[in-house]
């Protein structure tokens, strides 16, 4: 009844776009500064990594790197992070975990790239490597430009560690679940004021930039000292507020309940295999790991198309590349806040979980089909393309920009929310160990699997032309976005049970 009352209390207006109390400000305001800071970074090195990728090794590289480094690379960081759990306390975790991230990127921008000549190989011998080994092309570009490989795999983990991990497994620990509904759609909204942030910043440092440094003077090391400043500032901040928090908020039983976690604390914590067990014995961890696998699957179809298109249109001209990343990051984070203030945090509120839940994998659906027979019509998008005085490549860049951005927004406004609504219900050992290597392998795995789809059929068509592979990734894309229908529809009969059960628990 308190909860039903305090809803009841807001206008029609505050209870639409600000559903949050006064005193619940001290608790909302830093987790969404911890959100907004660990999303600032994850756009930033999301945007460079591809362009230092793509401009170096090539497209082709990033199925490679995806494949055969970041998923083993994720796999090892479970195992550390599992270990960090058993010797360090929660909130020593995450500086264990963050602090490494950041010394690394501060080190690439400043140490790293100024002396690429030093540490990557010499042309000359990649040229006799790729000679001698035509068969392992892929894998010599990767060692030929490692330290930014090893740049790649390490903001790609940065997304699934910081952000579904780090951040959401503290949010749900100290989030109440009558809090989540009016919380986690907006943290959405608030932390998305990153991507507007970011945008801008990657755009200038990548093509503005040009216009303000001295002759003689390599734009791009700039744009690296200026994009690495900002990640290992925002990732001090993010530290700085998660110590505040712990000092200033969660000591006060109005927001967190101490007692509460010494009880949840008796049993000991389970190893890494064990959690695995957890995982194949519960159900929910197991549908919840569809859900991501599924996410990771369709959207790496449709992005992989799309940078194809978009690599093509540059010709290699790395700065243009970045600034069009730079647009989708602008882009997705306005789309993002106008979505979750009008639409996501009222969905979240007024519609069952089930079919919030459902809303992503049919934006995705049917957007990702709308992008594939764009590419795959040819001679049909004529009429199009003499509307729009524009060429097919253009054309394409612009439409698959477009559904990126709208895949994303509702993505970060729904489908994060809703996935992390489903842990709640949950205990307390399924929520920190189950959910760690849900979260980071199972996203990993989703990214891999779509990989591995393209490079299977690259190798098959032998071909390195993504787009004579593309009817066949669109009949994969659908199977798999159905699939992830179906799960969503199985899940939401065990998440009502479990909330049902939990509420029994407490009365």
């Amino acid at each position: 009844m308190a909860t039903t009352k305090k809803e009841t209390e807001f206008s029609g207006l505050r209870k639409a776009f600000w559903p949050i109390h006064s005193h619940e400000l001290k608790k909302f305001i830093p987790l969404a500064i911890i959100m907004f800071c660990l999303l600032f970074n994850y756009t930033i090195l999301r945007d460079t990594k591809d362009s230092l990728i793509v401009n170096s090794a090539g497209a082709g590289a990033i199925t490679f790197l995806k494949l055969y480094c970041v998923t083993p690379a994720a796999i090892l960081f479970v195992v550390l992070y599992a270990k960090l759990t058993n010797i360090l306390s929660r909130e020593n975790v995450f500086y264990a975990v963050v602090a490494p991230f950041i010394i690394f990127f501060g080190l690439f921008g400043f140490v790293m790239y100024p002396n690429l000549d030093l540490i990557h190989p010499s042309k000359e011998s990649i040229d006799a490597l790729q000679l001698a080994y035509p068969a392992l092309t892929g894998f010599i570009d990767l060692y030929a430009y490692w330290a930014f490989s090893l740049f790649y795999v390490l903001s790609e983990i940065w997304g699934s560690a910081m952000i579904a991990l780090m951040f959401w497994q503290f949010a749900n620990h100290v989030v109440r679940i009558e809090e989540s509904k009016r919380f986690y759609g907006l943290f959405g909204v608030v932390a998305n004021l990153a991507l507007v942030m970011s945008g801008p910043t990657v755009m200038f440092s990548s093509e503005h930039i040009k216009h303000v440094v001295s002759q003689g003077t390599d734009p791009w090391q700039i744009t690296l000292y200026i994009l690495m400043s900002c990640v290992v500032v925002m990732g001090l901040i993010a530290m700085y507020v998660y110590r505040w928090m712990h000092t200033e908020v969660l000591t006060n039983k109005l927001y967190f309940d101490p007692a509460q976690v010494v009880e949840k604390k008796k049993k000991e914590k389970p190893g890494l295999v064990e959690s695995f067990k957890i995982i194949i014995k519960s159900p929910e961890l197991g549908l919840i790991a569809i859900l991501i696998m599924a996410y990771g699957v369709t959207i790496n179809l449709v992005e992989v198309q799309w940078k194809n298109q978009l690599g093509v249109f540059c010709a290699g001209n790395k700065g243009l590349f970045n600034y069009y990343m730079g647009i989708l990051s602008t882009a997705t984070g306005l789309f993002t806040i106008i979505f979750g203030l009008t639409i996501g945090s009222n969905v979240l509120r007024r519609l069952t979980w089930a079919k919030a839940a459902m809303i992503t994998p049919l934006v995705i659906l049917l957007a990702g089909s709308l992008f594939f027979m764009l590419i795959l019509g040819e001679g049909s998008v004529d009429a199009l393309l003499e509307m729009f005085n524009t060429h097919a490549v253009y054309l394409a860049v612009l439409v698959g920009l477009g559904i990126v951005v709208v895949s994303k927004a509702v993505k970060y406004i729904l489908f994060d929310a809703t996935k992390e609504m489903a842990y709640i219900p949950l205990d307390e050992e399924l929520k920190t160990k189950g959910k760690a290597a849900v979260d980071v392998i199972g996203g990993r795995a989703g990214k891999a699997g779509g990989a591995f789809v393209q490079n299977m059929l690259l190798i098959a068509f032998a071909t390195k032309d993504v787009v004579a592979i593309a009817p066949v990734t669109f009949g994969v894309f659908a199977v798999v976005t159905v699939a992830w229908l179906y799960a969503v529809k199985v899940l939401s009969v065990k998440v009502n049970a479990a909330a049902k059960k939990q509420h029994l628990g407490k009365v």
